[in-house]
């Protein structure tokens, strides 16, 4: 179990870099100045834009500059903001936790809707109306769907803040804008897990034993229905870190929605650099415990 884990590790550690390094020659092959990004709207002199070179070390060759970038994020500094003139670890820790709050929310209940479709619609017109309204939540873009919630509950209604992260039920419309499709895509994997797995041998001797179908359906067959899932759950999950950008911004939340938004607009590529590693990290780290999921749920991959 020790060399798959160490394999998957590896290949993390590689991903990282390589989306380090393709991050960093796209924001040195883009257009501007690096000059003109960290002076913005102050004032222009030739002296001035001489002490920022030397400040920013700028006036090194470009493959110096990469690896001292590099040396530099392994020990988890990632530079200061151009125009924070802050840390970029402090500038976009403070807002992380907003961000992986409205993930973490929205995934929990995209899992446990999808769990309750999948499970639920086993009779045939059940089925046709569950598949139905998951190929519309698929179908949707959420911000289209957050802006139609925002209408109904929040002008409307005044169920719920219009914007901001002041309790528990700002956070309600956003973790469901987010997790609507998440559950129609899984509870489509699953169902179709369920449905394979219902088929196989295990289920007729369960059957035979006895057992109820509903026993046989979530004591047996969903076991075998969530490897395909997990898959997916890992992918969405991924997916929801950077939906955040756009659905923080519908809903008028903090976090790195906003921060993102702003160093792009102001070219403050220290901090594009840091998001798009994180983004990469996030992936990195969720793509791991996937592969140690199965390892879990399926013994046999171990000896893989």
């Amino acid at each position: 179990m020790i060399r798959p884990i160490l394999r998957r590790v590896g290949a993390g550690v590689l991903v990282l870099w390589a989306a380090a390094t393709a991050a960093y020659l796209a924001l040195l092959a883009a257009p501007g100045d690096t000059v003109d990004a960290i002076i913005g709207d102050g004032a222009d002199t030739p002296l001035i834009r001489t002490q920022i070179i030397q400040e920013w070390h700028l006036d090194r060759p470009a493959v110096v500059q990469y690896a001292d970038f590099l040396w530099r994020a392994v020990h988890g500094d990632l530079g200061r903001s151009y125009l924070l003139q802050r840390p970029v670890a402090e500038v976009i820790g403070g807002q992380l936790a907003p961000t992986l709050k409205l993930a973490a929310t929205a995934a929990g209940f995209g899992i446990l809707l999808a769990l309750v479709l999948a499970l639920v619609a086993r009779r045939p017109w059940v089925r046709r109306l569950s598949s139905t309204t998951e190929l519309v939540l698929v179908s949707t873009p959420p911000f289209l769907i957050g802006i139609v919630l925002l209408s109904v509950f929040s002008f409307r209604l005044g169920w719920f803040p219009v914007s901001g992260d002041r309790g528990a039920a700002a956070l309600v419309l956003p973790a469901i804008t987010m997790g609507l499709p998440i559950a129609g895509t899984l509870a489509q994997v699953l169902r179709d897990g369920l449905d394979r797995a219902l088929e196989e041998p295990f289920a007729v001797t369960a059957r035979s034993r006895g057992l109820r179908e509903r026993s046989v359906l979530v004591r047996h067959a969903l076991k075998h229905a969530l490897l395909p899932a997990v898959t997916m759950l890992g992918w969405s999950f991924g997916v929801l870190i950077g939906g955040t950008v756009i659905i923080e911004q519908v809903f008028g939340r903090p976090g790195l929605g906003q921060v993102t938004v702003q160093a792009v607009s102001s070219s403050d590529l220290p901090v594009v650099l840091a998001v798009v590693i994180l983004a990469a990290a996030v992936f990195v780290v969720i793509n791991t415990v996937t592969d140690l999921a199965y390892l879990l749920i399926d013994p046999r991959l171990r000896r893989s």
